[in-house]
This record gives C-alpha cells, structure tokens and sequence, in this order.
C-alpha cells in the first residue's frame, strides 16, 4: 500500500491553478475527510486500477473507489455547483482544475489513519497539512473563492478507541484553523451523527457509549467553530446530526423500506456473504456507510447549508444521516493478502 503513495505512474499535485470562471459561486472545492468523502483515494493505494476486485472498497459490490453503491456527496455536490474535484492520488493526465479530494478511507481526525496506521496515509490533519505545505512550496495562497469541506472524527471513536472528544476536536479545528491561514474563506464543516445507531454499533452492543461521545462531540465541535470569528471568513456548519435524528425512527418518511439497523452488504471486505437488490431502499450499503440515495440526500442538506437556507422538512427534501466512518481497510488488506 505504502509503495502506490509512491509509484511512477502517480503524482501528488500542484493544488492551486488559476481560478476559472464557473457557473457556481465558487471556483475550486477542496474536500478532506473519510471515507464518507473518499472518492478514489484509498482504491488507487490498495491497487484499484489494476485489480478492482481486491481492492479496497471491492468493486463489485462497491462502486468504483467509493464507500457505498453509487456516487456519494462529493459527486453529487461537485456536479449541482459544477466542480468536480481529482483525487489526491490520481493519473498524471488529469489536471486537478476544479480542486482536489484528499479524503482517505481510514482516516483518523489527526495526521495518520486510524485502521492503516504508519503507511504513509494522512489523516485529516495530515491532509490539510499536504495542502498547505503545497501552497508554501510554490509560494501561494488558498483560492478565496474555494469551497472547502471538512468532515471527520468518527473514525477515532468506532475504531480507534477515542474515548475523549477533546483531541478529535483539537485535530478538526486546527485543520481549520490552517486554512484560514492559508487564506481559505469558504469552509463546510460537518459535524457527526448519532455513532450509537450505525448497524455496527447496534451488532456490536456499543450504542450507549458511541452515544455519548457524539454528543460530547458536537457540543465541543460547535464551541471550537464559534470561535472562527471575521467578517471575510464563512463558516459553514452542516448538522449532520439533526438529519440523523430525524431520519432514524421514521425511515419511510424519507423514502426509504428497510430498518437502518439492517445494512444491504453482509460481511466485510473479505467476506462479503449476501448484497441486497435494492440498495437505495437501506440507509445503511454496509454497517457503517450509507447508501448512494442517502449520500444524495445529504448532498441536499449540504447545498441548503451552503446557501444559508434552512434544514428542509423531510416532506420537501428527503433528509438522511451520513457518517464520518470508514471502511477497514489495513487490516483487511493484510488480511487478504494472506488468503
């Protein structure tokens, strides 16, 4: 895995180009996350473009370098605001014009993964980190007129073993805070969903304590972004949350025929034994990412927040949760490789 970071055939970009003029109010969009967000990243490290199959997430059932059955927020974002930004590792013949993903499945809020720790895979932290420490290699700024997304954290409490918001929170704002000193102005940040609720959580008897560390989570989240405080910078919250709450005792509302506790993918990566037939009916495409349909709807509410509108009634926009979790992809890989 550490050996595609490096690999010929792969470059790590120059992220600032000159601005374009766009149909949209912005005219980049970085994004940096999990693999809630990863839209390529982790599937090209674990040799996707060769052997998609046994790569991480497999395809099938995985759409193509996603954690879910179809195209997920990213996708759905980049194309209402006309962007669409390149992986981070991604062939030299595409020129990152509309931005950059650095999302990597696995990521810990900090500067490594949280489930491939020590190859070379950068958290969130350590994403942003790569960004700016391009920018001051080649002497520039942040595009201002760039959206930027951040989303992050769940990782360090499902599989990390967190059990104190206060660094997670720590990580995210400085991620934050070094854009904004880069000259980022324009910056989304989610905050994370009831973790208790995640099929894997309900399987696994963990509900009560992911619980907890949600809400501490939000709570300490929302204090650190009140104090990103100036009048040429916009900060975005998207309550991720909210959705959540809403969506999980009353999923026919929004569309959707199955129980959330019950995720269409059975198994893990190397031992999936069923797939549904109708993914888009289930929240959940496994037991801890959502399905394409949902990825749709939190697009919706995304866009909403970024438009200063307010959070929609789930009888006008169909409302979902998302999570910040991501799929198990060191030791799974290890393990495969094995077999």
């Amino acid at each position: 895995m550490k050996k595609a970071l490096t690999t010929a055939g792969f470059v790590i970009f120059s992220v600032m180009l000159p601005m374009k003029a766009m149909a949209s109010n912005f005219s980049q969009f970085y994004v940096f996350g999990d693999s809630l967000s990863d839209t390529g990243n982790i599937f090209t490290a674990t040799e996707g473009l060769t052997n998609p199959e046994t790569a991480i997430p497999p395809n099938p059932p995985y759409a193509p370098g996603r954690f879910s059955n179809g195209d997920i927020w990213v996708d759905f974002v980049g194309d209402e605001i006309g962007l669409t930004p390149t992986t981070f590792l991604s062939p030299q013949t595409n020129i990152p014009a509309d931005g950059v993903n650095f999302a990597f499945g696995g990521s810990s809020s900090g500067l490594d993964n949280a489930l491939a720790p020590n190859l070379g895979l950068p958290g969130i932290l350590g994403q942003v980190g790569l960004f700016t420490q391009n920018l001051q290699a080649n002497n520039q700024q942040a595009d201002p007129n760039a959206l930027y997304a951040v989303w992050g954290g769940a990782n360090d409490y499902v599989f990390g073993g967190v059990t104190d918001p206060n660094q997670t929170v720590t990580n995210l704002s400085n991620a934050i805070g070094a854009l904004t000193q880069a000259g980022a102005k324009n910056i989304a940040v989610f905050n994370l969903p009831d973790l208790g609720q995640l099929p894997f959580a309900l399987a696994t008897n963990n509900s009560a304590p992911l619980t907890q560390l949600t809400n501490a989570h939000n709570a300490a989240l929302e204090q650190a972004l009140d104090s990103f405080d100036g009048n040429s910078l916009n900060i975005i919250p998207v309550d991720v949350n909210s959705l959540f709450n809403q969506i999980a005792p009353n999923p026919g509302e929004f569309g959707f025929t199955q129980n959330p506790a019950i995720p269409c993918v059975v198994g893990d990566f190397n031992n999936i034994s069923s797939v549904c037939d109708n993914p888009n009916e289930f929240v959940f495409f496994d037991v801890v990412h959502p399905s394409s349909k949902s990825h749709r709807l939190v697009a919706d509410v995304t866009l909403s927040a970024i438009k200063h509108e307010t959070v929609p009634e789930p009888s006008t926009v169909l409302s979902t949760l998302a999570i910040g979790a991501v799929g198990t992809i060191g030791a799974l890989k290890r393990k495969r490789r094995k077999n």
